[in-house]
């Protein structure tokens, strides 16, 4: 009797260990969604509306229409010297260069010619810190794939003459040099590449600690600045900071989820499929100084800001020629796209623009002025980003965002109502780069927030 006693009180006590082992990762992953709820800071939309939104009718569309030939095929210089430092990534860029093509495989119609245009330190986790072991195999896995059909490669020589009759607004690449080549964007989709250790480590660094603003008297590289406290900053600064770390996870969730498996035998390919582990390694309070949950709501105000951007664009969207030179293939995407902005412009909660940059005229024109430097600073640090893939999508993704900035303080005024009009086009353009890239960038996001809700069902 005693005997059975004895077991009976050491099964109760062991009962408890086996069910927190089993529930443990659970309980730990559904923390890094506790703010994923009620508003979003500094708007008036809620998360739960823009996940209905978003996973029920944005997603689906953007899934569909980024497949069309005008926005798979992006412009790009992969070959611009970083500003900022010298070439020291190692492993990241040394060996996994990808060779340009030689001059005499370069289509005429591409060629620059007389004729005209053609504080994070990856904070998630002390193992993404490491310097990559196999850089056969991250060179293997950064390397572009840059195939490109003869056929598509003459028709880019129509596509570049059509652009050239187009006035550009912002800083993009510049089309007349031969190192801006097209590149297929879904022979290069956006996941882990085994691009980690020092170089990313600088870029985010330099993009938190020196070109997002910091409340007064915090000190780059201090706790207080590395956790992202946004105490004491005004409205706008606010916005940027909130911006680029919504973006910053938006990339790490992609990464999380299309997450390299090695291959188990010298016969089967690597897979890449969700992981679980690195999603709580990144975004788990505890693994992240209680940042995590912060950071995936920080996603859902990038996206409100895409997402408005969108809207005030829509009248001159809607009378564009997504111009290809396949008449079938331009009706198709603009029905695509009159569909993505019919439901966008039904949505009542807008992020609200005309509240930035208010108050003393002065004071408002020296933040502005600040806010555009910082950003584009930081769009000149993505030409440092040490994995040719990594660049790709850190180039378009800044680049879309900073479309979506030029479209909502542009025009006669800021305000609700749109200012962006297809009649305006001799004071206001968009160019087939910017376009590309505004609505790849908001697809992006709104993956992103996609994959939060796979999440939420592989961990539960």
């Amino acid at each position: 009797m005693t005997s059975l006693l004895i077991k009976v009180l050491i099964f109760s006590a062991i009962l408890p260990l086996l069910s927190f082992a089993k529930n443990g990762s659970k309980s730990q992953s559904n923390s890094c969604f506790c703010k994923l709820q009620g508003e979003v800071d500094d708007c008036s939309c809620k998360v739960e509306n823009l996940d209905s939104l978003n996973n029920k009718k944005i997603y689906p569309i953007l899934k569909s229409l980024l497949q069309r030939d005008y926005f798979r095929y992006f412009k790009v210089n992969l070959m611009k010297p970083c500003p900022f430092w010298s070439d020291d990534s190692r492993c990241a860029l040394k060996d996994c260069h990808v060779q340009s093509c030689s001059e005499d495989q370069v289509p005429e119609g591409l060629k620059a010619n007389g004729n005209g245009n053609p504080k994070e330190i990856n904070k998630y986790s002390e193992e993404a810190q490491k310097e990559p072991e196999n850089c056969d195999q991250e060179r293997e896995l950064s390397a572009l794939d840059r195939t490109i059909s003869a056929e598509r490669l003459e028709a880019f020589k129509n596509w570049t003459r059509h652009d050239d009759k187009q006035e550009t607004f912002c800083e993009i690449d510049d089309d007349n040099t031969p190192d801006c080549q097209y590149v297929d964007l879904l022979l290069n989709p956006e996941r882990y590449t085994g691009y980690k250790g020092a170089s990313p480590h600088r870029i985010w660094n330099s993009i938190y600690e020196e070109n997002c603003f910091k409340p007064e008297g915090t000190v780059y590289g201090s706790k207080k600045a590395l956790a992202g406290s946004l105490e004491g900053l005004c409205l706008e600064q606010r916005a940027f900071y909130r911006l680029i770390s919504g973006l910053h996870t938006s990339i790490n969730l992609h990464l999380c989820n299309e997450y390299l498996y090695p291959s188990k035998n010298l016969l089967s390919a690597p897979e890449f499929k969700p992981n679980t582990e690195e999603f709580i390694k990144r975004f788990d309070p505890k693994a992240t100084k209680g940042q995590g949950p912060q950071r995936l709501k920080n996603l859902y105000f990038t996206y409100l800001v895409e997402l408005r951007a969108l809207v005030k664009a829509a009248p001159y969207l809607e009378e564009e020629d997504f111009f290809t030179g396949n008449p079938e293939e331009e009706r198709d995407v603009k029905e695509g796209v009159k569909d993505l902005l019919k439901v966008i412009k039904s949505f009542p909660d807008h992020f609200d623009e005309s509240n930035l940059f208010k108050g003393d005229p002065k004071v408002a024109k020296k933040l502005k002025t600040e806010f555009r430097e910082h950003f584009r600073n930081i769009s000149r640090i993505m030409d440092c980003v040490g994995c040719d893939k990594c660049k790709l999508w850190g180039k378009l993704q800044v680049q879309g965002m900073g479309t979506a900035l030029k479209i909502l303080f542009s025009g006669d005024s800021i305000g609700l109502q749109s200012t962006v009009n297809a009649n305006h086009k001799q004071k206001f353009q968009l160019r087939r780069s910017e376009i590309v890239s505004l609505v790849n960038a908001f697809g992006r996001l709104s993956s992103s927030i996609h994959t939060i809700e796979k999440f939420r069902k592989l961990t539960s």
